[in-house]
């Protein structure tokens, strides 16, 4: 083998390398458990993917933008589907989303792509367990499991109603919180597959892309306006970073290098300027948060944020 080859494989086994690792930083084990146990994803019809329309749960905020794979349009939708009752998130809109976030990155090349397997890989983990809640009758909730939502308020009592109709183990964050909880599913200890778990790692993911798209979307009253590769890492640092060890931190900056320059985000969201670009973006953000903070709470909530 020569050089330039030799080379050109070390590379590609560092990229490798650094998308099973992108969100825990070095669980090898978990990256081969969920390739061998959660490929058949796409069985579960609550959770599937839903490019097609019939999957949105809210009207279509925009019109699409012709010949792109990533539907800033799609990812409103489903953003502004997941809340529910007073401080739930629906999982089956939330995975949409993070659907339209994986294309998202993809489209940003085949380094920062390579992160978005990781990601497809813990969303299909939720959708397995979904499927496999759902052939199994005693994983059901109880009719007042969506009590832990709202309080004892005359608002709760209503949402409880409501969500008494969808008490299905998976229907929500807090539902699979609840179930997975009262189920021994959880280890606070040791690293397991659990559902929690595993929305923790796209949870933290999450405020990645939130940060970088609010960066993207400011326009400085004077001054540059900095390089998309700069914002990327930048929010990097303040969130996955945290969780990452030096070799993974390193390898990341490959990514960031190598991610498109402003004017390809322009065209990814079909907006001609900077001032679009940040009123749309603006919108996603929002939606984005709204999603992250509900999250933010139930975990909190349980003391999960810290899970291995």
């Amino acid at each position: 083998m020569g050089v330039k080859s030799k080379a050109a494989a070390a590379i590609l086994v560092l990229l490798l390398f650094l998308g099973s690792l992108w969100l825990q930083g070095g669980l090898d084990y978990h990256w081969d458990t969920c390739l061998k146990g959660y490929n058949q994803v796409n069985k579960f019809h609550q959770l599937s993917n839903s490019s097609g329309a019939d999957a949105a749960e809210g009207p279509r905020i925009l019109e699409g933008c012709p010949g792109q794979t990533f539907q800033v349009s799609m990812l409103l939708t489903h953003l502004l589907a997941a809340p529910a009752y007073s401080s739930d998130v629906l999982l089956q809109p939330y995975l949409s989303s993070w659907d339209e976030l994986v294309k998202f990155m993809e489209s940003l090349g085949p380094m920062v792509g390579l992160i978005s397997k990781e990601i497809e890989t813990k969303t299909s983990v939720i959708r397995q367990l979904a499927l496999l809640a759902e052939e199994n009758p005693e994983a059901e909730l109880s009719p007042d499991v969506h009590s832990i939502n709202s309080g004892n308020t005359d608002v709760g009592t209503k949402n409880n109603a409501e969500a008494s109709g969808h008490a299905s183990a998976y229907h929500s964050v807090r539902s699979m919180i609840w179930v997975e909880l009262n189920r021994g599913l959880v280890d606070f200890h040791h690293q397991t597959d659990s559902g929690c778990r595993t929305l923790l790692r796209l949870h933290r993911a999450l405020l990645w892309l939130k940060l970088f798209l609010e960066k993207l979307a400011e326009t400085p009253v004077a001054g540059r306006l900095r390089s998309p590769s700069e914002l990327c890492r930048e929010a990097y640092q303040r969130t996955l970073a945290n969780y990452h060890t030096w070799f993974v931190r390193r390898a990341a900056e490959l990514a960031f290098i190598a991610m498109p320059e402003r004017g390809f985000f322009f065209r990814l969201v079909c907006v001609q300027n900077q001032d679009q670009l940040s009123t749309m973006l603006t919108r996603v953000v929002e939606a984005i948060e709204e999603v992250y903070n509900r999250t933010q709470k139930a975990l909190e909530e349980n003391g999960m944020l810290d899970l291995p």
